[in-house]
């Protein structure tokens, strides 16, 4: 099997967001628990986090391997273009989901756990979900919002306030995000049947949703500062960050236009890993 095939297959640029979101969210519980970071076990996290993503991912284009032939982006991937059967992909998902969840399993029961459920819910319910109704984003955001609970739970142990308020961020995020992506793509994904827009369309109604859920991220993502576990900083880079994701968001309300969705998604790219930082930052500058 070539990279180039390998990489499209785990989706690498979504599994390497998926690992950072992770590993920073361990950071922070280890910093929480005030002992040195457990670089073994980071490590562990990392090759845990990426197998079991890949696998998931893996799943996701063998249920859709017919479908990925209908858009364009997709058209290229090594099922649809015959470069890997079925069959092979299913050995190779089997194989990193199970290796996967071993070594987070190692790490605690919880990690392990969660890593399973992640897959599940991903793979076999969000995914054939998505040709059904737009549901399928809210379905689809809670698997995307559990690396970070992984990634704290995985080196604190368990799920407390914190570990929620990582979660809670990163969920609501995926909805500006993922339908600014959906807003994009909306032509290539209706080729494949794909409802993935709040009223399946561009339109008014789906820009307001968007709109509302961007004006719910500002509170949330000032959730740590408000609960004290996060610094004066934090909090004002993360309301700054989220007027100007509204901003975008008012844009896209106001135009309509193919141009402000891709601007919203490229500001939501840059969003959710800076808040992140900042809070990872912030714990080690206080010395938690």
């Amino acid at each position: 099997m070539k990279w180039s095939d390998f990489s499209k297959l785990i989706k690498l640029r979504l599994t390497f967001l998926v690992v950072f979101s992770a590993s920073i969210s361990f950071l922070i519980g280890n910093k929480v628990d005030g002992g040195s970071i457990a670089w073994g076990n980071w490590v562990k996290l990392v090759i845990g986090g990426f197998l079991v993503t890949a696998a998931a991912n893996c799943f996701n284009e063998i249920i859709e391997k017919d479908l990925d032939k209908l858009m364009k982006r997709t058209a290229d991937r090594p099922f649809p273009t015959g470069r890997m059967n079925t069959g092979q992909g299913l050995v190779l998902g089997l194989f990193m989901g199970l290796a996967g969840t071993y070594l987070l399993g190692s790490l605690n029961i919880l990690t392990g756990l969660l890593s399973v459920f992640s897959i599940l819910l991903y793979a076999f319910v969000y995914t054939p979900l998505k040709r059904k109704s737009p549901i399928a984003v809210f379905v689809g955001a809670i698997p995307g919002a559990l690396p970070p609970l992984i990634g704290y739970v995985a080196s604190h142990g368990k799920i407390d306030a914190i570990a929620l308020t990582l979660f809670g961020i990163q969920f609501v995020w995926q909805f500006p995000h993922f339908w600014a992506i959906a807003w994009v793509l909306d032509d290539d994904y209706k080729l494949a049947g794909f409802r993935l827009l709040p009223t399946g369309k561009r339109d008014i109604t789906s820009a307001i949703l968007i709109f509302i859920t961007t004006i719910i991220l500002l509170p949330v993502s000032f959730l740590p500062t408000y609960l004290g576990y996060g610094g004066p900083y934090v909090g004002a880079i993360s309301i700054a960050l989220s007027l100007a994701f509204l901003y975008l968001a008012y844009v896209l309300l106001r135009t309509l236009q193919i141009v402000s969705a891709k601007w919203l998604m490229y500001g939501s790219f840059l969003y959710l890993p800076v808040v992140q930082l900042m809070f990872l930052f912030d714990f080690i500058g206080k010395g938690k």
